[in-house]
């Protein structure tokens, strides 16, 4: 992997301004796979994809995450410190990942699916709504499926057929859907929450380019200096530069 510049990265934020999560998790995969194509990249499974960003957010800012949850029941405002490698290790080598055939066959029905990539997100981002986007992934994951020795499709097949499908994605691609167990300390409740990693470092990502937007604008009032010549000092000099600005 190579680490991304301040300035690449302030160009994949200002590219995915107004892009859909899924969308942005691709105009960062580069930073893993220089010289790859988009389509080649929106092909990983979505926990492979997810792996690797969370290795980009750890080249970035260091292996913790300070993440906010809120307790359903008591509204108690948790403040959580997230491990990466833990993370990762909730995978079981799901970053190795490949998306090949599998097939299930259960009471009198056989079918052949394949685990979802970034691509069957994002072409299910116009749906109706979340039940209509999970629909339209598991049909394009369906590569055939019998009941009974005939064809069917997805809309024929038993509820408890497509449960099992997928239940079996998830096995398969776990980081896929990471979910964190969090125990409220002030009421004992406990629950599990979904944390997606292309929000969580986007928001991170749109912090952090603001904030150094603001350094080059200050810096370029105070000494004239370009914005590329600004984003090419380390963090240790803009800082120095920063502070004697403000002297």
């Amino acid at each position: 992997m190579l680490a991304l510049t301040a300035a690449e990265l302030l160009n994949v934020w200002e590219d995915g301004g107004s892009s859909t999560s899924s969308r942005r998790a691709v105009l960062l995969l580069p930073a893993m796979y220089p010289g790859a194509r988009q389509d080649a990249l929106a092909s990983l499974s979505v926990g492979r994809r997810d792996a690797e960003l969370l290795r980009l957010r750890e080249d970035l800012w260091g292996p913790q995450m300070a993440a906010i949850a809120v307790c359903p029941t008591c509204r108690e405002r948790l403040e959580l410190t997230l491990d990466i490698p833990d993370l990762l290790a909730m995978g079981d080598g799901a970053d190795a990942t490949e998306v090949g055939e599998t097939s299930l066959t259960q009471g009198d029905c056989s079918v052949v699916f394949r685990i979802p990539t970034t691509e069957d997100v994002i072409a299910s981002e116009g749906a109706e709504d979340v039940d209509a986007a999970r629909s339209l992934i598991l049909e394009r994951c369906l590569l055939s499926a019998e009941q009974a020795g005939a064809p069917v499709n997805l809309l024929q097949l038993p509820a408890e057929v497509v449960a099992a499908i997928a239940e079996s994605m998830a096995q398969a691609d776990p980081l896929a859907d990471i979910q964190l167990k969090i125990d409220c300390p002030s009421c004992q409740h406990q629950w599990r929450a979904a944390f997606d990693i292309v929000s969580f470092l986007w928001t991170e990502i749109e912090a952090w380019a603001r904030r150094i937007l603001f350094e080059v604008h200050t810096l370029a009032r105070a000494y004239g200096w370009r914005e590329a010549e600004i984003l090419a000092l380390s963090a240790a000099r803009r800082q120095f530069y920063l502070e004697m600005v403000g002297a």
